[in-house]
């Protein structure tokens, strides 16, 4: 870094990410805000047709993204019954149609996907198969049709059901697809769907109520991770003082620091100093805690 250069800003925010553009293009557009040498990075796609809380993390915060994407997601969704797409969404051509179900085999059908239920991924998603993404190869002209694997889907609700359309409330967890699990509602119906809409209501502990415009976003807008947070996001939480923060700064090993030799609770666990400040995180190892982030170190 020469003399006057700024180091990167690092933080994150919680942006209302807007139907009809792609979460990495307004990633892209926050990053510009913030300087060509800040990186950026995200917390859980939504896809462009999709809506809601985008939790986006800039300089070392990007590091932090699994931490920040395991937490429970929630949705709003409006499945539209009787036809199906390549992508299961309103962008792609319709594949197949069906009847419309009653609501009340739309009721019967929900209880059977919430808590650990099997799910293939859609086809145009970004999973990967033999190492490349899904949709790649789908745009190569292959047949993709991505392994089922467990998800967990804490609930599922009903909120209206009106000309074919089942507006629905999900909270699911890491890796659950709802493009999927409009398919798979519908299907077990009887017939076909897709989504015509979507919103993300929450990720972790950060709610649509405290997301931001992408028009409103400057460096102003940057936070800084919480013991609240981090216990929103179901992380263990220590905190240190005086020698010890200097020393943990530093990347002192961690058996050196009294704190870790008698640390308890659950692996990973967010170190914060007196004052509140996010120092870093630390895991769980065969030998004892071993640094896993230090915010203080090179980017």
């Amino acid at each position: 870094m020469t003399e006057g250069d700024e180091p990167p800003m690092s933080g994150f925010t919680i942006i209302d990410k807007p139907a009809g553009v792609t979460s990495f293009t307004l990633l892209s557009s926050l990053g510009h805000k913030l300087g060509p040498a800040t990186k950026n990075g995200h917390a859980g796609t939504l896809d462009s047709f999709a809506s809601g809380v985008l939790v986006c993390l800039f300089g070392r915060y990007t590091r932090l993204s699994d931490y920040f994407m395991g937490a429970l997601k929630g949705y709003e969704a409006d499945v539209l019954f009787g036809e199906e797409t390549t992508t299961l969404d309103p962008e792609g051509p319709v594949i197949a149609t069906g009847p419309l179900p009653s609501r009340e085999a739309v009721e019967a059908v929900l209880p059977a996907f919430t808590g650990t239920v099997m799910q293939s991924p859609p086809a145009y998603s970004a999973v990967h198969i033999g190492g490349q993404r899904a949709y790649e190869r789908v745009r190569k002209g292959q047949d993709v049709q991505p392994l089922a694997r467990p998800v967990n889907v804490d609930s599922i609700e009903l909120l209206s059901y009106v000309d074919g359309v089942a507006r629905i409330r999900v909270a699911c967890g890491k890796g659950t697809y709802i493009r999927s699990l409009a398919r798979d509602i519908a299907l077990a119906c009887g017939t076909r769907g897709r989504l015509s809409a979507l919103r993300r209501t929450f990720s972790g502990p950060f709610s649509i109520d405290a997301a931001i415009q992408p028009g409103d976003f400057s460096p102003a807008s940057l936070r800084a991770l919480t013991a609240a947070d981090a216990a929103g996001l179901g992380l263990g939480i220590a905190r240190i003082e005086g020698d010890e923060a200097k020393a943990f700064r530093n990347g002192l090993p961690l058996f050196r620091l009294a704190t870790f030799g008698s640390l308890g609770g659950g692996s990973p666990t967010v170190v914060f100093d007196a004052g509140g400040s996010l120092l870093g995180i630390v895991v769980r190892g065969d030998a004892g805690w071993r640094y896993a982030f230090v915010l203080g170190g090179a980017a």
